[in-house]
C-alpha cells in the first residue's frame, strides 16, 4: 500500500514538473511583437506552401503565414493570410512572389517593393488589407514549359537533320578536301622556301637597276633645270624695255599704220582709175563691135538710124523705102 502512495507520488511530480516546463517554453517562445495582418490574392497555385511558413521582405524575415484558403469573393482564387512585423515598411508598391527554399520544395512568402509609391497599406473599410502576387519564377517557367519544350523539339529535329547520314558524307568529305588544302598549302609553302633566295637575289638587282634609273633621272632633271633657267633669261630679255618684244610692237604699231594709209588714200584712188580704166575698155569694146558690123563707118560715119514703126518712111521691108 506504501508503495503504491509513493508510485502516485512521483507520477503526479513528473505531470506537474511537465505542464510547468511547457508553460515555461510557451512563455519563453511567445511573440511579443505588434503584427499587422495582410491578406495575399493570388490566381496561380502555392504549392508547397504552408501554414506557419516564414514571410520575408527582401530576405528579412517578418512575420508568418497565419493561414490559407480559397478566396470567397473570387472563384479559383487563392486567399493567403499573413501576419507581419508592424516595423515592417508595407507601402501600396508593395507586391509578393512565392519562392522555394533549397531543393527541400517548402514555399516562403516574399516581399518585394518596386519604389513606385511610400504612402503605407493600410485596411479596406474595416477588411484586412490586400497585397497583389506576382508570378514567381516557378510560376513562369511553368507558363512558359510548353512553349520552351516545343522549342527543344524544334531543336532536336534540327540537330537529328543536320546529323543525317548525307550530311555526315558531306562532312567528311569537307575534310578530306581540307585535308588537301592542307597538304598543297604545305609543299607551296616548301617551294616557296626554294625559290625565295632566287627572288631574293632578283630582288636586289632590281633595286640596283632602280638606283641607276633614279641617278640617271637626278641628272635628267639637272639638264631640265639648267635649260628653264636657260629659258627664264631669254624671256627676261625679251620683257625687258626696249626688248624683242617691245619692238616687235612697235613693227606691229608702223604696220597697223600703213595699212591704215593705204585704206584711206591709195586704195580708194586705184579703186576710181580701175573704174575709169573698165568704162574706157567697155567703150573701147562697143566702137570695135560697131566697125567690125559697119567698117565703111570709118570713112562715112555711122548710117542713120532707120524710122521705127509709126514713123513717117517706115518700112516693114529693111532696104526697101
Amino acid at each position: 500500500m506504501e508503495n503504491k502512495s509513493h508510485a502516485l507520488a512521483a507520477g503526479a511530480f513528473v505531470l506537474l514538473l511537465t505542464a510547468l516546463l511547457t508553460a515555461l517554453a510557451v512563455w519563453l517562445t511567445r511573440d511579443t511583437r505588434e503584427l499587422r495582418v495582410y491578406e495575399i490574392a493570388s490566381k496561380d497555385e502555392v504549392t508547397g506552401l504552408q501554414a506557419q511558413a516564414s514571410v520575408r521582405f527582401k530576405g528579412v524575415t517578418v512575420g508568418k503565414v497565419s493561414g490559407i484558403g480559397l478566396d470567397p469573393q473570387a472563384s479559383g482564387q487563392v486567399l493567403i493570410r499573413i501576419a507581419i512585423d508592424d516595423s515592417a515598411p508595407i507601402t501600396s508598391s508593395t507586391f509578393a512572389t512565392l519562392g522555394f527554399q533549397g531543393v527541400t520544395g517548402l514555399a516562403f512568402v516574399q516581399l518585394d517593393d518596386s519604389g513606385e509609391s511610400k504612402v503605407a497599406l493600410s485596411p479596406d473599410g474595416g477588411a484586412s488589407a490586400r497585397i497583389p502576387m506576382r508570378a514567381g519564377l516557378m510560376a513562369k517557367l511553368s507558363s512558359r514549359g510548353e512553349k520552351i519544350l516545343q522549342q527543344l523539339e524544334e531543336s532536336s529535329s534540327r540537330v537529328n537533320q543536320l546529323l543525317s547520314s548525307e550530311n555526315q558524307k558531306k562532312l567528311v568529305t569537307a575534310i578530306g578536301s581540307l585535308g588537301q588544302a592542307a597538304d598543297g598549302l604545305a609543299r607551296l609553302s616548301s617551294v616557296a622556301g626554294q625559290a625565295l633566295p632566287a627572288l631574293a637575289q632578283d630582288g636586289k638587282a632590281t633595286l640596283q637597276s632602280f638606283n641607276d634609273s633614279s641617278a640617271r633621272v637626278g641628272e635628267s632633271a639637272d639638264e631640265v633645270r639648267a635649260s628653264a633657267r636657260s629659258l627664264r633669261t631669254v624671256t627676261e630679255r625679251m620683257n625687258d624695255k626696249g626688248g624683242t618684244l617691245d619692238q616687235f610692237d612697235a613693227a606691229a604699231a608702223a604696220l597697223v599704220g600703213t595699212g591704215q594709209t593705204l585704206n584711206t588714200s591709195t586704195l580708194p584712188r586705184t579703186h576710181q582709175t580701175l573704174d575709169d580704166a573698165a568704162r574706157s575698155v567697155r567703150q573701147f569694146g562697143r566702137t570695135a563691135a560697131g566697125v567690125g558690123e559697119n567698117p565703111q563707118s570709118v570713112i562715112f560715119g555711122n548710117a542713120p538710124i532707120p524710122p521705127g514703126p509709126g514713123e513717117s518712111g517706115f518700112s516693114a521691108r529693111p532696104g526697101t523705102p
